[in-house]
C-alpha cells in the first residue's frame, strides 16, 4: 500500500479536494515559494482539514520555534525539511517538540539526489538518523525527476519509509512505484494549472493510485 501526499495547499479549495479524495498527506509550504502559507493562513486551512489527513509543514533552514508552535497547535503534525538541517537539529527539534507538546514531532528529512554524482554512499550516512521518513527529490519544489538509476535500490537505507518526489506525474507514477515502491509519493506542481491545484489532474492521479491504495 502506498501513500499519497500533495503537497503546496494554499487555499479552501484546495482541503475541499484533499478531503473529497482522501489524501494521506498534505504540505503548507513555509519556506520562499509561490506556495508559501503564513502561520495564519495555514491555521485556518487546517481547521478545514479531514481529521483523517495529516497535515505536513515544509521548512528549509527553519527556527524551531516556529515548527514547535505550528505543531503545538495542531496545525502540523509532521515536520518536511529541505535545508542544512543535520543530524543535530532533528534531535534537538524532537527534543524540543517534548518539552512543549509532550509529544516527538515526526520529521521527514528530505535528501536532493542531483545528476551526476553517487548517492549510495551518502544515503548510508542517514541509515540510523533520528528522522522517521526520508524524502528523496531532485529539490526544492523543482518539478523534475531525478536520475532513478543513481541510487541502489537494494540498498541498506531503503530499511527506512521513503517517500519519492521530483516530477512525478500521471505518465510517470506508476512506473516509479514499480522501480522504488515507495511508502508514499509526493505530488504538487504536477497537479497545477496556472499555479493552482487542479481537480481533474488530482483526480487522474487518484485513479493511478487505485492500484495501490
Amino acid at each position: 500500500m502506498v501513500k499519497l501526499k500533495i503537497c503546496g495547499m494554499r487555499r479552501s479549495e484546495d482541503i475541499e479536494m484533499a478531503n473529497r479524495y482522501t489524501l494521506d498527506y498534505i504540505g503548507f509550504v513555509f519556506a520562499d515559494s509561490p506556495r508559501k502559507v503564513s502561520y495564519e493562513q495555514a491555521k485556518e486551512l487546517s481547521e478545514l482539514l479531514s481529521d483523517e489527513i495529516v497535515p505536513v509543514g515544509v521548512f528549509v533552514n527553519e527556527h524551531m520555534k516556529l515548527i514547535v508552535d505550528l505543531f503545538k497547535d495542531g496545525i502540523i503534525e509532521m515536520a518536511q525539511l529541505h535545508g542544512d538541517e543535520d543530524e543535530k537539529y532533528i534531535r534537538n527539534l524532537k527534543d524540543k517538540s517534548i518539552e512543549e507538546t509532550g509529544k516527538q514531532i515526526p520529521v521527514i528529512n528530505a535528501i536532493e539526489i542531483k545528476d551526476g554524482a553517487d548517492y549510495n554512499d551518502e544515503l548510508l550516512k542517514w541509515r540510523d538518523s533520528a528522522s522517521d521518513y526520508f524524502i528523496l527529490d531532485s529539490g526544492k519544489g523543482s518539478g523534475k525527476t531525478f536520475d532513478w538509476s543513481l541510487i541502489d535500490k537494494e540498498s541498506e537505507f531503503f530499511k527506512n519509509s521513503i517517500f519519492l518526489a521530483g516530477g512525478l506525474n500521471s505518465e510517470n507514477l506508476a512506473l516509479a512505484i514499480g522501480e522504488f515502491n515507495p511508502f508514499a509519493v509526493d505530488l504538487s506542481s504536477s497537479v497545477e494549472t496556472d499555479g493552482f491545484k487542479d481537480e481533474e489532474k488530482i483526480k487522474d492521479i487518484i485513479k493511478i493510485m487505485e492500484n495501490y491504495r
